[in-house]
This record gives structure tokens, C-alpha cells and sequence, in this order.
């Protein structure tokens, strides 16, 4: 069975085999915390100071290259000293969205396999539009909830799980101690590629959402199933369709989060040690 072959018939399995490869690379027998980097949030990780191991994320099972604009594809694992505490960080820079048709596993693999490693917290970061008129482009914002418009999830039979607590509240108030300007919104997810009509944000404005994006949601279920905390962090980086009438493109997105990249680094750097 070749490694995409168990990627699609047993998941969880591949999770295991992915995270036992990461341990065997590294030398590092069990991480901490994850983080995946969205678009344009690849230049904030280097906050954390010099990687202790980097590579190619498709050097591991069920891992594919990236495809989109801001992703670099590398695994990197950090070792984080703070007041005497040292943890360790694995990162993915970048992941695999539902757009790209390869169905709903790659999507999730990166949170599997990072709980497989040992990981209690998840932290997922990505960029959004907003749907909430008062935020602005460059505003990173935590993800108190979300709603699905994709009609997708990553669990499968009977795995009835509880999504009440699903963006932790308990580290949401420790980020917010940290940055106490940091608001909390309601993340939407949309398949894409496509991105939003005015008609459908104005829908989703009616049903009580801030954010609209196009990943996270199936990751965080993901993560959360397995037992891991999520915090979810998104950075505005354009304003939804029809919200300023302007027209929307990923350059933007990108260009956007180069400029908050360092307030984004330090929020991470300085967050992180107090998480678990």
C-alpha cells in the first residue's frame, strides 16, 4: 500500500506513521503545540528564533506540496524557552485546502498527525475576509465560533462530538491577556476557490458571522476530536465582497500578511509558553 493509498483508507493510521517519521527526523520524541501558518502568515513564525529542523512537508506520509500562493510547504520543529519552561513547537507552513479536490484527508492530516505527535494545543491561523464592518485589513481576530457552509466534516459513522468549547476559551482568555485589543468573531467556512458574492456575505452577515474563509474549520474539528485545544486566529486581510465594492485577489491577501507579520511573530512568540 503506497503511503497516499493509507492516507485515504485509514487516516488515523497514516497520522501514526507521519508522526513517527517526524519523530525519527527531528530526535525529538514528542512536541508540544502545533501551529499551521496560513496565507501570508509564513514570515510571522520566524519569531520563534532559528527552527532546530526543517524540510519538506511531503517528505513525510500523506503529505502533499503545497498549491497555493503563500505556502511554503516546510515542516519546522522550534524549541520555545520561557521563565525557565521549554517547549517544543511543531509548525507546518502551510496546508492543503478542500478547494484543491483531494478530498477531505489531506486537509486534516497536518492536525492528525501534530496530535499523534504528542501535541495538546493547535493553534490554526489563517486569512480572511471580513464580514464585520469594524474590522480593518491587517486586524488579527480570534475565532470564539464558526458555521460551515461547506456541508463537510472530517469525522465520518457514528463520532458524535461536542463542538460547545470547540475554540478554547481558555486560551483565548490567556491570548487575550497578552493582547488585550484582540476582538472575537465568528469565522465562516467557504469551499472556494471562488470567492464570496455581496449577496452571500450579506447572508452570512444575517447569520451573526464576522470572518469568511477558506480552511481551519475542518482542521479544528479535526484536532478537537482527537482531543487537542484549538485556538483559531484569523488576520483580515481584505474586506469581504461587496463591503467597500472593491474587487477581490489573492495578492492582497498575501501583501497583507507580510505587513502584520511581525505584530503576528511576536503575539506567537510571547503567547505560546503559557499554553500548556
Amino acid at each position: 500500500m503506497t503511503q497516499t493509498e493509507l492516507l485515504y483508507k485509514d487516516p488515523l493510521a497514516a497520522a501514526e506513521q507521519a508522526a513517527q517519521e517526524i519523530a525519527a527526523k527531528t530526535g525529538i520524541a514528542h512536541h508540544d503545540v502545533a501551529l499551521v501558518m496560513g496565507s501570508g502568515w509564513v514570515s510571522a513564525v520566524d519569531a520563534l528564533g532559528t527552527p532546530v529542523f526543517e524540510c519538506n512537508a511531503e517528505e513525510f506520509t500523506g503529505f502533499f506540496a503545497p498549491a497555493v500562493e503563500g505556502h511554503s510547504g516546510k515542516v519546522r520543529s522550534y524549541e520555545i524557552e520561557s521563565d525557565g519552561k521549554k517547549l517544543r513547537a511543531l509548525v507546518f507552513l502551510g496546508r492543503t485546502h478542500l478547494y484543491e479536490g483531494k478530498g477531505i484527508e489531506p486537509v486534516v492530516h497536518s492536525v492528525r498527525t501534530a496530535v499523534k505527535a504528542g501535541c495538546k494545543v493547535v493553534i490554526l491561523t489563517n486569512a480572511c475576509g471580513g464580514i464585520n464592518t469594524s474590522y480593518k485589513v491587517g486586524q488579527p481576530v480570534l475565532i470564539r465560533d464558526h458555521i460551515s457552509l461547506t456541508a463537510v466534516s472530517p469525522l465520518s459513522g457514528a463520532t458524535f462530538v461536542d463542538l460547545t468549547d470547540l475554540y478554547s476559551k481558555r486560551i483565548r482568555e490567556i491570548v487575550k491577556k497578552e493582547d488585550s485589543s484582540l476582538q472575537e468573531g465568528v469565522y465562516v467556512h467557504w469551499r472556494g476557490p471562488t470567492y464570496e458574492t455581496p449577496a452571500e456575505i450579506l447572508m452570512m452577515r444575517t447569520m451573526g458571522a464576522d470572518l469568511v474563509g477558506m480552511s481551519t474549520v475542518p482542521e479544528a474539528i479535526a484536532a478537537h476530536a482527537l482531543g487537542a485545544e484549538v485556538l483559531g486566529i484569523s488576520l483580515v486581510t481584505n474586506a469581504a465582497a461587496g463591503v467597500t465594492g472593491e474587487k477581490l485577489n489573492h495578492e492582497e491577501v498575501i501583501a497583507a500578511g507580510k505587513a502584520a507579520a511581525d505584530r503576528m511573530g511576536t503575539l506567537l512568540k510571547n503567547t505560546i509558553p503559557k499554553l500548556v
